[in-house]
């Protein structure tokens, strides 16, 4: 157990290759109640979000999810977000555990036109992810609109004889649910899932495997390929920011920002000489100039190969690219590789 945004979290149950293996090939259950949970409502709820978030919250449908990100006025990133729109004017908007006061704080100096209220003491989250999650879900009676969730799908419904707000997304590359529920309501849901996944290989997981899952599929994580520094094109979050939606915050810094050539960009490389890059490892050029740092690096248990994402200069990002990576003082050679490291089939 460690420390964690005021919580304290477990790095592994068993070990985190077990629990990685599990996700990749079973069905894995993920206590992830120290996300936030932030919730808007009322006739202008749609409009307001679209004013504070980059990607195209007014045509979201009623049913669906949508990723985005919160930029600053300089277009850097305040957090990013998944938003949900549970009706035509309610949304639920979770942000991460190490931003919620500053997200929260944030949103309510903004808000306009609708009401905002920050439930994330109140709400838990149970991530239920992997080939297997439907079968799980299937084995407690699940109704046919929680199996039948298309992908970025969220709908309330109940289970096992919890009321909860069922969504099918994630944070592994695998299938699954986020399933959000009152937070006194969690531990029956966890240890229910649990018996009715056991038939399943059913495995809890900890932060070590999050991390891992999430790397292998080039997912970004606060503070590490992303925070206040870096704009979400740098980052290759371009595709969530919808720059003629109309006004939003950070929009005329992210303009300027398009409109010009970017300096650096995220990649993702493998090491090609025997070493693991860790965050903040420097990343060098063929001269042997420092070029860079690594923001997340590890095994990718997928692949049997070492990886990592770090910011390079644009002239450096072309596949293939060779880069060294400096661990404890010797050079080891790396290459720059396409991402996403693993993807399901």
């Amino acid at each position: 157990m460690v420390p964690f945004a005021g919580w304290e979290m477990p790095v592994q149950y068993k070990g985190v290759t077990r629990e990685h293996e599990a996700v990749r090939s079973a069905v894995g259950l993920f206590d992830v109640s120290h996300m936030g949970e932030l919730f808007f409502e009322g006739a202008g709820a749609a409009g307001c979000i679209d004013r504070l978030v980059s990607n195209d919250i007014a045509h979201l449908p009623i049913g669906k999810a949508i990723y985005t990100v919160a930029c600053n006025e300089r277009g850097t990133i305040l957090d990013d977000l998944i938003v949900y729109r549970l009706a035509a004017e309610r949304f639920m908007v979770v942000c991460n555990a190490s931003n919620r006061d500053k997200m929260s704080a944030h949103f309510a100096a903004r808000f306009s036109g609708c009401t905002f209220q920050d439930r994330s003491a109140q709400t838990a989250l149970l991530a239920l992810q992997g080939p297997r999650a439907v079968s799980v879900v299937r084995e407690l009676g699940a109704p046919a609109q929680l199996v039948d969730l298309p992908r970025f799908g969220v709908v309330e419904t109940t289970l096992a004889g919890v009321p909860l707000t069922a969504a099918r997304t994630g944070y592994t590359g695998e299938d699954g649910f986020e399933l959000f529920c009152a937070w006194n309501d969690a531990p029956r849901l966890w240890s229910t899932l649990l018996t009715a996944g056991a038939a399943h290989g059913i495995e809890p997981i900890g932060l070590g495997a999050r991390d891992t899952l999430r790397l292998e599929c080039r997912m970004s994580l606060y503070g590490h390929e992303i925070d206040e520094t870096t704009n979400p094109f740098e980052a290759g979050l371009g595709w969530a920011v919808k720059l003629d939606k109309g006004p939003f915050l950070g929009r005329d810094a992210l303009l300027a920002v398009r409109a010009a050539p970017l300096p650096r960009k995220l990649v993702g490389f493998e090491m090609v000489g025997r070493g693991i890059a860790r965050q903040g490892y420097p990343l060098l050029d063929a001269s042997g100039a420092p070029v860079g740092v690594v923001t997340s690096g590890s095994p990718s248990l997928s692949t049997g190969k070492n990886v990592g994402l770090g910011y390079v200069p644009s002239a450096l990002t072309a596949i293939g690219t060779p880069i060294g990576v400096e661990i404890r003082g010797k050079v080891i050679e790396a290459k720059v590789c396409t991402t996403p490291f693993y993807k399901r089939g």
